[in-house]
């Protein structure tokens, strides 16, 4: 039987466009569903905007405009810069949703009546001036811990510890420069504690990468803290039923939008049927969250805590990777290594970021830092100097009719193909195992053992003499041959090159197989495949910021 696949990207923040650092999540978890479906998976790829929260109400009020029309004005942009960057998303919803907020309440119930809330009071920091209690994110100061300035005020993004805001040393309001005041304000929160035994196995039960767990053991071996889901009136988001001027904390509606975008997905008739295939207790369908490793504790504890006490089932896998940098640094607008996604989509190909993130990338939490140049370097010399050349240099080789090349009868270099062939299951264990960057170095090596070989073999010289025309052709033959298989084995990484690929061998290639070389077979008329890349305007896509329009 296929497979049966809900694949998630963590929900983008509905305050703001997407940067690169979006755009890498998107691409390695449309890569890992792409290659699925070639296997032939029944794969769902969701995602929506998280979409409550301070940080939207407040760039709504310096717009002039609400909350309402933010998130949508928003969500329509998201949608269109992961399209640039081909990242194909089933359904894209947002959390500011009907669906959402039925699933809200209803988990919110069930942790009431199953005992697992508690209510108190907490001081928290507030600034006077605007008059709202301030989320960590609006709190910098120095780290309790190592005393570095610059932190935010739940951890330190130099030693690494977390705390509580109120701990930051000489703290100050990013909205206002000011020191906060502090108030007291009652909360309610989740005994995370009386769920520790099931978040310990799940942990623990292959869900996380191993290094994951081993950083969530920090908190799981000692008593796990009480989880705080509400916030104080002013703030966009759900009010808590029965509750004056409270709402829920977006960390507590925003993972269940995955739900909710399932329901947003599926036709009325059958949304019972759908959420049940997929999050049911009984559900026999693996469900893959894609994210950065700065959300893995609000996944790795807060969300199945939130699924066991609802009586949904937890995720397969939580699939993790690092930060993206630029030249060794944190993106960063003052550096000028801050782009957003639809600058990078203006400036370059965006097929030539995927494939530098790709050649690149392994599951874990070590970051991908991003060089301009080895950018440049990587698409040039890797996919046009290498797999594009054997396409290129073969083609003129094979006779053609009306204009469309024909290959040969014969393939030279059996063995040479038959390795190609073979390597199909090495490039396929490395995808399903996430390690697209092994995937990229077999093809790779493929492409340069079949280049060797053309050179070595010489199709140019034998063609100067008639008796040499067919050795000619069937070394063309192999060279279309292998680029078939590379093309395919490529197909998940650079869509918009399998397409293009298509065209020119009139062949699909949207299945994972294990083909005979291509034999008295017609090409249509060969386009170039791939441009190289302009240094100048990598370089310049990075410097003061990126580039600037008019």
């Amino acid at each position: 039987m296929p497979r049966t696949l809900l694949v998630t990207t963590a929900l983008p923040y509905a305050n703001g466009p997407l940067h690169l650092g979006h755009i890498l999540e998107g691409v390695l978890a449309d890569i890992w569903v792409r290659y699925q479906r070639t296997r032939g998976a029944d794969c769902l790829f969701l995602c929506a905007d998280d979409a409550h929260g301070t940080a939207v109400m407040l760039k709504a009020r310096e717009l002039g405009i609400s909350p309402e029309a933010l998130i949508d004005e928003v969500r329509r942009d998201h949608q269109r810069d992961f399209r640039s960057f081909g990242i194909d998303f089933d359904h894209y919803h947002t959390t500011h949703s009907e669906e959402n907020r039925r699933l809200v309440e209803a988990c919110y119930g069930r942790l009431r009546d199953g005992g697992h809330l508690r209510r108190r009071s907490i001081v928290q920091n507030y600034d006077e001036d605007l008059g709202l209690f301030l989320p960590d994110r609006y709190i910098r100061g120095r780290c309790p811990r190592c005393g570095a300035e610059g932190q935010y005020g739940d951890n330190c993004e130099v030693c690494g510890s977390s705390y509580d805001a109120t701990e930051l040393r000489d703290p100050v309001s990013v909205l206002t420069g000011r020191p906060p005041g502090r108030r007291a304000s009652e909360h309610l929160f989740v005994d995370l504690e009386s769920l520790a035994a099931p978040l310990r196995a799940f942990v623990h039960g292959g869900a996380v990468p191993e290094a994951v767990a081993h950083k969530l053991d920090e908190w799981l071996t000692g008593r796990l803290n009480d989880w705080d889901i509400t916030r104080d009136a002013p703030y966009f988001g759900f009010p808590v039923p029965g509750e004056a001027d409270k709402y829920f904390y977006v960390w507590l509606d925003a993972p269940l939008g995955y739900l909710a975008t399932l329901r947003s997905w599926a036709t009325p008739e059958r949304a019972e049927e759908i959420f049940e295939r997929y999050w049911g207790r009984d559900s026999e369908a693996e469900i893959h969250h894609v994210i950065g490793k700065d959300i893995i504790y609000f996944h790795a504890l807060f969300w199945p805590a939130l699924l066991t006490v609802a009586g949904w089932r937890l995720p397969t896998r939580l699939s993790t990777h690092g930060f993206l940098t630029v030249r060794g640094l944190k993106m960063s607008k003052s550096r000028g290594t801050f782009v957003t996604a639809r600058d990078a989509a203006s400036a370059l190909d965006p097929e030539a970021f995927r494939y530098y993130f790709a050649a690149r990338a392994r599951e874990g939490i070590d970051d991908l830092d991003l060089d301009p140049d080895e950018l440049v370097a990587r698409v040039n010399a890797d996919l046009v100097g290498k797999v594009i050349n054997i396409a290129a240099r073969s083609v003129p080789f094979l006779d053609t009719d009306d204009g469309r090349p024909r290959t040969a009868s014969a393939c030279a270099a059996p063995d040479l193909y038959a390795r190609a062939l073979a390597a199909g299951d090495e490039i396929a264990e490395a995808y399903e195992g996430r390690d697209f960057a092994r995937a990229v170095r077999t093809v790779l090596a493929l492409a340069d053992e079949t280049n060797a070989f053309i050179a070595q073999s010489q199709p140019w010289v034998l063609r100067r003499d008639p008796s040499g025309h067919a050795r000619a052709r069937e070394i063309a033959t192999l060279g279309v041959g292998v680029y078939r298989l590379l093309a395919l084995y490529l197909g998940p990484i650079l869509p918009g090159l399998r397409a293009r690929s298509e065209a020119f061998l009139g062949i699909p290639l949207d299945r994972w197989s294990a083909p005979p070389p291509l034999l008295d077979h017609r090409l249509n008329p060969y386009r170039p495949l791939l441009e190289r890349l302009p240094r100048p305007a990598a370089q310049g896509l990075f410097a003061n910021g990126g580039p600037h329009r008019g």
